[in-house]
Parts: structure tokens; sequence; C-alpha cells
């Protein structure tokens, strides 16, 4: 699993005044005439302080880079005493964790304590308030059933479909929570595009936004990209690969159903791990913060680019998000690679979970309707 991991970076000054000194030199050594080098000397120091500002927003420019270029990485080349050095810089890692994960943060604190309810606990809840996967098939409406964790018997139950539909019944409302969340963010996003003027009010929303979606630059086509949906059937089916649909230590003990990496957060050791050394699978205190974590590194994380440019140019033709398609371009989630993606689409097509991609949730369904 790819880390979700970032750094703060330093950038090098150069000394101007040295740089204007080295300037001067240069074509002092080039010129033998006193009158025309004072005319150049001129001229050079003009040029380079009329120059110096175009050239630092072009490499603000180059640096925050939009969403559409091959590289998030790019590196800057500075002379310093004499020595090139480089700066590498990923747009990803200008703001730190406490920026870009601040609203999964405080979901993850709002319940510390939890009470787990039992498989058969769960069964009834779901016979009681008529939320059965035939009838969401039929008629794609959820029930808005928001479990904190999973039920420690889902390992014991043998029969295969029973255990996944009753893991489904569980990640399904909460992936259809956060989607909305985005679809609800997106038309607000849209409004403000389309408004000539700027309220307070969104000009602070939208600096916010820039900070959850890790884009200093402030650009507007970026933030439309990365703020965009999962297919449900997608998130289902990483969430089932990467917990062995429901039943890992990482998912019964931390919450943890796409085993993301952290190397400074909170999280599970893996048993094989070192005790001082290397990652950690992120744990959460509800099973929500979980899926929130996972949209927002697909939405962010530099490895997950061709993910959403794919997913960009299926929205401005006008087509569905095909998880089949977008699935092509999560290889490097795993160690596996394309290995990965292929059991990602037999996951997808063997469990029809494609049927869940058009499902509503309830009641926040109603105010939504417009976005569908």
């Amino acid at each position: 699993m790819k880390p979700f991991k970032l750094k703060k970076i330093k950038f090098l000054n150069v000394n101007r005044k040295k740089k204007t000194t080295e300037v001067l030199n240069l074509f002092g050594d080039r010129v033998s005439n006193s009158i025309g080098r004072t005319v150049i000397v001129c001229f050079a120091v003009m040029g380079f302080f009329y120059i110096t500002p175009i050239f630092i927003n072009f490499a603000s420019q180059e640096i925050f880079s939009n969403e559409f270029q091959n590289d998030s990485r790019k590196v800057m080349v500075y002379k310093l005493n004499g020595k090139e050095q480089e700066i590498n810089i990923d747009v990803n890692e200008t703001f730190d964790e406490k920026d870009l994960l601040s609203d999964i943060f405080t979901l993850n604190d709002l319940e510390t304590e939890s009470v787990r309810l039992s498989a058969s606990t769960i069964n009834q809840l779901f016979k009681d308030t008529n939320y059965n996967l035939d009838d969401v098939r039929l008629n794609k409406l959820v029930r808005p059933v928001a479990l904190t964790w999973l039920p420690n018997e889902i390992k014991k139950i043998e029969n295969t479909k029973e255990r996944k539909n009753l893991f489904i019944q569980i990640v399904l409302p909460l992936i259809l929570e956060e989607n909305n969340n985005i679809k609800l963010d997106r038309l607000k996003l849209f409004t403000i595009i389309n408004k000539n003027n700027n309220t307070k009010l969104e000009q602070k929303w939208l600096n916010q936004k820039y900070k959850q979606y890790g884009i200093p630059s402030k650009d507007l086509s970026t933030l439309k990209i990365r703020m965009d949906e999962i297919p449900t059937s997608l998130a289902i089916a990483q969430a089932a690969k990467e917990t062995g649909w429901g039943t890992s230590r990482f998912a019964l003990e931390g919450n943890a159903l796409f085993g993301q990496w952290t190397w400074s957060g909170e999280g599970l050791k893996p048993k094989d791990a070192e005790k001082n050394e290397g990652h950690k699978v992120m744990k959460f205190n509800v099973l929500q913060a979980s899926v929130r974590a996972y949209q927002r590194n697909l939405n962010t994380h530099s490895s997950y680019r061709q993910f959403r440019n794919a997913r960009a140019k299926l929205r401005d033709e006008g087509l569905e998000l095909d998880s089949i398609t977008l699935s092509e371009y999560l290889d490097k989630y795993a160690e596996t690679g394309k290995k990965y993606v292929d059991t990602l689409k037999k996951i997808i097509s063997q469990n029809n979970l494609k049927d869940f991609d058009d499902a509503k949730l309830l009641p926040s369904s109603k105010k939504l309707e417009s976005l569908i």
C-alpha cells in the first residue's frame, strides 16, 4: 500500500547581492573597453532586477504545477558557493499532515470508546430496518446505518456469501456518505467558480479546501480535479482486498479498511516489521474516518495522479465514473502492481459490485437529486 506520508521542505535562499556581483564579473571579463563596459554593466543591472521577479513567478508556477502535468515532482537547481544544488519539491509536501487531514483527525476524535456490536446484533439491526443487498440492487436505496466497528465474529462466518454480504452492508453506507460529502462540496465549488465575486465566507471555505486537498498554489482547476468521488464499487473492492472481507487484524483492531501506511501517526505494526523501524498501518477510532482518509489519499497523493486525470477525462466526456476503467491506474497502490489491478477487477465483476455505483443513501439522497 502506498504510504500516506507528508514531509516539510526547506527552500534554499540565494544571496541576491552575490548573484548580482557574479553577473557583473561575467560581463566585465569579456568587455575590455571601459565605456562599453559601463554601458553593458548598466544594462545588466537593469536587466537582472527586471527579470528576477519574472523568474521567481515562473519558478513558483513550476513548483506548484497543476494536476495535468506528467510529474508532480519538480527539481530546482541553484548555484550556492560555486556548487549546483538540487531541491526536490512535491506539491503534496508543502502542507503538513495537520492541514491535509484536519477533518479526518476531527472525525477520528469524535468517538474513542465506541461499542462494538456482535455480528448477530448487526444482522438483527439490518433486518429490523429492512436493509438487505437484494433490495439495494433493485431499488438503489441504502439505509444510513453507520457502524463504528466491524464485528469480531465476521472472521468466524464460514459461509462466504454471508460474510461478504455482511461486510458490504457495513461499508456501503460509509462510502456513500463520504461520496455525498464530496458531491455537496463540488456543487458549492462550481457555484463559487461561476460567480464574478466571492464572499469572505466563500474564500475562507476555498482556503480550507485548498489545504485539505494539498494545493498550496490555490489553483481552482486542480481543486476541481481532486475534489471528486471514488466509484462505490471500486472502494468496496479495495476494502475487501485489503481486509480479506473484514477479517484482517488491521481491520478488526484498528478500523483500517484500506491498509494505509503511516510513519508518524497512530497505527498498528505489521508482525514482521522491525520494532523501531518501518511503517505502521494507520489506526482509526471509527470506520468512517478510515473511508475518508482513503478517499483523501487517492485524491491528493502524487502516486494517483493518473487515476485523477483519467477520472477528470471521464467527467469532461460526460461519462460515468467506471470502476473497471479507473482501477487500471491503481497499480501503485500495492507492491504487486498490475496483479493488484487484476484482483480488483475480479472482485468487482464476480461480486457484481457495480450494482451499487448508482445507489443512494437515505435520507440525505433527496438533497442530492440535482447532482445525480
